[in-house]
């Protein structure tokens, strides 16, 4: 039952993210500075977390350095790219493009890791492709969208995608605890993303940084939480359990969108709802199969 809940509690919180970037945005907040804020403020949380939990007297740089390495990327450079996505289309469609990870990753995992392919994955990736179909085929969008977000999304996916294998390439019975190498990770993404915006705002870059941190404030809580949940939902549980509960993060996005920030400014329609239920389907399937 703990699993469940703190499964279906990742899905939510992952799709609380967006919704919570684009409502900043909305404040006039900076979407780097943002990304930064967001990216600090999860890993402050991680942090205390896996003190709570007692897992700070377990540091070791030699297990801790993939983490790091896998931090910049992911979420680190996609943090940056996810906030940028939510700004141009949204975060319905930021999170259902999003959702499409879990199939990029048994592809990745095929191609790289020597998987075989099975049923699941073929079925699975109809599912996405009618989701797709049913994306491109909207007839409401909001006022200010612009495709090049849902190619900034399906970049993001792919990152995660490859973070994924990689966490599944260097896993081991030696590996560190789950809480401290979620710290960790998320520590490497906010020195990353806090150097980027630094060096590309240079001068500017403190002011910015102060406007964001309250209205970027309850993205970074959402990401902090919902990483700390996922990863103690994988080491309670089974993947096959976790990782499709988890997926469910796009529809909790099409949810929370219209609850937070209206049907109307997110133009949530049939259609959409529609490309969630399939791609949520698709990678859930994925998911419990692999």
């Amino acid at each position: 039952m703990t699993t469940v809940a703190l499964a279906l509690a990742a899905g939510a919180l992952f799709g609380l993210l967006a919704v919570a970037a684009r409502w900043a945005l909305g404040r006039g907040a900076d979407p780097e500075a943002g990304a930064a804020v967001t990216a600090l403020v999860g890993a402050v949380i991680a942090v205390a977390i896996a003190a709570v939990a007692g897992q700070l007297d377990s540091i070791s740089l030699s297990e801790l350095w993939p983490y790091v390495v896998i931090g910049i990327a992911a979420p680190g450079v996609a943090q940056v790219l996810f906030v940028h996505a939510v700004r141009a289309a949204g975060p319905s469609r930021t999170a259902i493009v999003i959702g499409t990870a879990p199939v990029l990753s048994a592809i990745i995992a095929i191609w790289a890791l020597g998987e075989r392919p099975h049923f699941a994955l073929g079925i699975g990736t109809a599912l996405i492709v009618f989701g797709g179909f049913a994306l491109a085929w909207e007839r409401a969008r909001p006022a200010d969208f612009r495709a090049f977000g849902l190619v900034l999304a399906l970049t993001c996916a792919a990152l995660f995608a490859t973070r994924d294998n990689l966490l599944r390439a260097i896993a081991d019975e030696n590996a560190p605890p789950v809480l401290l190498a979620s710290a960790v990770s998320l520590a490497a993404a906010a020195v990353t993303v806090l150097l980027y915006v630094a060096f590309r705002q240079r001068a500017s870059a403190p002011q910015l940084f102060t406007s964001a941190f309250l209205p970027f404030l309850p993205a970074g809580v959402a990401l902090g939480l919902a990483y700390a949940s996922l990863l103690a939902a994988f080491d309670d549980g089974e993947v096959t359990l976790v990782a499709p509960l988890n997926a469910t993060q796009s529809l909790w996005a099409i949810g929370l969108a219209a609850l937070i920030i209206g049907r109307r400014v997110d133009a949530i329609g049939r259609r959409l709802v529609l490309a969630g239920l399939l791609v949520v389907a698709g990678s859930a399937l994925v998911a419990a199969f692999r």
